[in-house]
């Protein structure tokens, strides 16, 4: 991805990076635990970001991609810890800025400091909305707050219908709930039933997305917000 097309602040970051790692199908940036290291911009390819919870299931957080940085505002701890794991689900590669480095650049750019923390508050609201609908509405919230986030990813309009341009397995769609498969399942079954979705090939069309706004007390966030990414 050429830097030109990249926003202000992820210019001026990559200009900084100390060097660049290539990221392999199946690998991880960083893992849940390690001490956080610095900054992750993402040239080419993509991240799960995941988080383990305490039933032992696996949340999936967001999915980035070219263009958007990752990591974990812990960084600027004196001791810290990623508190969540980037699991390679693209090759590509990322451009790294060591902790110190970027403790230095911060110093010395106020305005890339307070766009920086634009950014995490960004993903704090993101992370919030997303604990909210699944405390809040359990499962099911969990899941009709997910296939709302991802037709505003993901959402390819035709009419009424919104298809997601991004095939999805159950277990994906497990992953971004916290829950199991199985659970996935019965709940995908019941909104085919009712022709709120449609299955095919993997690829999912929603057909009624009122509906699934209404289930879960939708605020209607900015979609910089209510998105998967």
């Amino acid at each position: 991805m050429s830097t030109t097309h990249l926003s202000p602040i992820l210019q001026k970051l990559t200009a900084s990076a100390s060097y660049k790692v290539k990221m392999n199908k199946g690998e991880y940036l960083f893992q849940d635990g390690e001490t956080a290291k610095g900054l992750y911009l993402l040239l080419t390819g993509k991240v799960q970001i995941t988080k383990i919870i305490p039933n032992g299931k696996e949340l999936t957080l967001r999915m980035s991609g070219s263009g958007e940085i990752v990591g974990d505002m812990s960084i600027f701890c004196a001791q810290s810890q990623y508190t969540h794991s980037a699991k390679i689900i693209e090759d590509g590669e990322a451009a790294v800025i060591p902790k110190a480095e970027l403790n230095e650049l911060l110093k010395k750019d106020h305005q890339l400091t307070l766009e920086l923390l634009e950014w995490i508050s960004l993903q704090n609201q993101i992370n919030q909305t997303k604990l909210r609908d699944l405390v809040l509405h359990g499962k099911k919230g969990a899941l009709y707050s997910t296939l709302i986030r991802l037709s505003n990813s993901y959402g390819v309009a035709n009419g009424k219908d919104i298809r997601l341009d991004s095939s999805l397995t159950n277990q994906d769609l497990a992953n971004f709930c916290g829950t199991s498969r199985e659970v996935i399942n019965r709940m995908l079954s019941d909104l085919r039933k009712n022709k709120i979705i449609s299955i095919n090939k993997g690829y999912i069309t929603i057909h009624n997305l009122s509906f699934l706004k209404d289930e879960i007390d939708c605020e209607n966030c900015p979609i910089s917000i209510c998105s998967i990414e």
